[in-house]
């Protein structure tokens, strides 16, 4: 089971659009696959047109009062699954301070679920905090949106610094998956610009595949629904099948390293 945390302490760079679409494209291909929201705001969970309602989340399978099993719903996409946040997340961040083993929570709740799915991918809210913690303790590898604008290596550079304490402290199986450039507008030669210093300060860790702009992505969780059953044939939905296709491709070659 590949456990993958889509990270990035900077808000609004697609790492829930990538989350729900990546695992749809997963899927489609006949992966068995579940997503974690693990961010307070509960848009990967709305955005497979589950509702935020009190009852078993991952608030209560974080608190150690559910198993993650009796949590997991079936969307309705065939083998794709959603642990789903629940309202009380929101002050997850304050509980999990005093208890003992705070950072290893998520990984415990997981390990019931291990040979169920072929991809486990954890939608992480914007922060470093306790919550983003535990989803890089608990996972195999990191999975980074980056925005292609002006700032987008100022706060990379703090994220990849993390990674490197949380693989020496808490985690040695950590590893960064890659880097998928997002927001990307073929007609601004900046987010070119940003994408050349992305690609030349970190070389085959950037993604081939990026994400362009597209309004059918952005339109597609108020429908809650993925790009890929909203419209199939938009750019965003065909940026994301060659995500998927590029992942499976690389953990292709390093099975057969």
């Amino acid at each position: 089971m590949e456990i993958v945390a889509v990270v990035n302490q900077k808000g609004g760079v697609g790492k829930t659009t990538t989350t729900i679409n990546l695992a749809t494209a997963l899927a489609a291909v006949g992966k068995e696959v579940l997503v974690v929201d693990l961010d307070p705001q509960g848009n990967a969970t709305t955005g497979f047109g589950i509702s935020l309602k009190r009852g078993h989340g991952t608030y209560e399978v974080l608190m150690g009062d559910v198993r993650a099993d009796f949590a997991v719903q079936k969307t309705a996409i065939p083998g794709l699954s959603v642990l789903p946040a629940s309202p009380d997340l929101s002050g997850a961040e304050i509980e999990l301070v005093p208890m003992e083993n705070r950072e290893l929570q998520l990984k415990k709740a997981l390990k019931s679920l291990s040979h169920k799915y072929d991809y486990v991918l954890i939608d992480c809210p914007p922060s470093l905090g306790l919550l983003t913690l535990n989803a890089q303790v608990a996972s195999n590898s990191l999975l980074v949106p980056l925005q292609c604008e002006y700032y987008a290596l100022e706060g990379l550079s703090q994220l990849l610094n993390t990674l490197q304490r949380v693989k020496k402290n808490l985690n040695p199986q950590l590893e960064l998956m890659g880097i998928i450039l997002t927001m990307y507008d073929t007609r601004s030669t900046l987010s070119a610009q940003v994408a050349q210093d992305v690609r030349s300060h970190l070389g085959s860790r950037v993604f081939n595949t990026y994400i362009p702009r597209n309004v059918r992505v952005a339109e597609a969780p108020s429908f809650g629904k993925p790009v890929l059953l909203y419209d199939m044939k938009c750019v965003g939905s065909q940026a994301y099948i060659q995500l998927a296709k590029e992942i499976l491709r690389r953990q292709g070659a390093l099975l057969a390293a």
